[in-house]
C-alpha cells in the first residue's frame, strides 16, 4: 500500500493519574528525566508537566497529566496510559489519506499542540462511517519539524535478516 507520508518514530507518551506529583517523582526523581515545561487547558481538562528523555531527533516527551476537575470529562487519568504520539513527516497529507481509508479522527482537527507542533488525534473507537480507529488507544499524530525529518532520512536502512519477524 502506497502512503503519501511516513511515521518517523515515537514523539511522546502521555500518562495520567489523579495526582501528578507521584508520577513526577517516578519519572523525574527516580528515572532522572528532565522537566521541560507544563501545559494547562480548561477545554481539555488537563494540568500537565512535560518531561524529556533523550535529545535532538531522539528526544521523546513523557507528559504527566492530571485532570483540572476530576468530576469533569475528559478524564486524562482514565486510562492511565492516556495516549501515544507519533512523529509524521506530512500531517495534512496523512490526515487526508487516512480519513479516505476510513480512519476515524477525534473532534478538533489539526491544531497546535502543547509542545508547539501541529497535531491531531485518532479516535480510540470506530463507528459506522469510519470503522478504523486506534482500537482502544488514543493516538496523536504530530507534525515532525525539519530537523527530525532530516535525522530520520540520515539513518541507515535497517536490514532485517530473513526468517525473523
Amino acid at each position: 500500500m502506497q502512503r503519501p507520508f511516513r511515521i518517523l518514530g515515537l514523539q511522546q507518551i502521555a500518562i495520567g493519574g489523579p495526582d501528578k506529583k507521584r508520577l513526577a517523582h517516578l519519572w523525574g526523581a527516580l528515572f532522572g528525566l528532565t522537566r521541560s515545561g507544563d501545559f494547562q487547558s480548561e477545554r481539555e481538562n488537563v494540568d500537565e508537566d512535560i518531561y524529556v528523555a533523550g535529545r535532538g531527533a531522539a528526544r521523546c516527551e513523557v507528559d504527566l497529566m492530571q485532570p483540572l476537575d476530576p468530576a469533569r470529562k475528559p478524564r486524562v487519568d482514565e486510562p492511565p496510559l492516556n495516549h501515544i504520539g507519533l512523529w509524521v513527516d506530512d500531517l495534512p497529507r496523512a490526515v487526508e489519506w487516512l480519513g479516505a481509508q476510513g480512519l476515524r479522527f477525534a473532534p478538533g482537527g489539526i491544531r497546535r499542540g502543547a509542545a508547539g507542533f501541529d497535531i491531531c488525534f485518532i479516535h480510540p473507537r470506530g463507528n459506522e462511517e469510519f470503522p478504523y480507529c486506534g482500537e482502544g488507544v488514543l493516538i496523536e499524530l504530530v507534525q515532525a519539524p525539519p530537523e527530525v525529518i532530516a535525522a530520520f532520512d540520515a539513518l541507515p536502512e535497517l536490514k532485517l535478516s530473513q526468517g525473523h519477524a
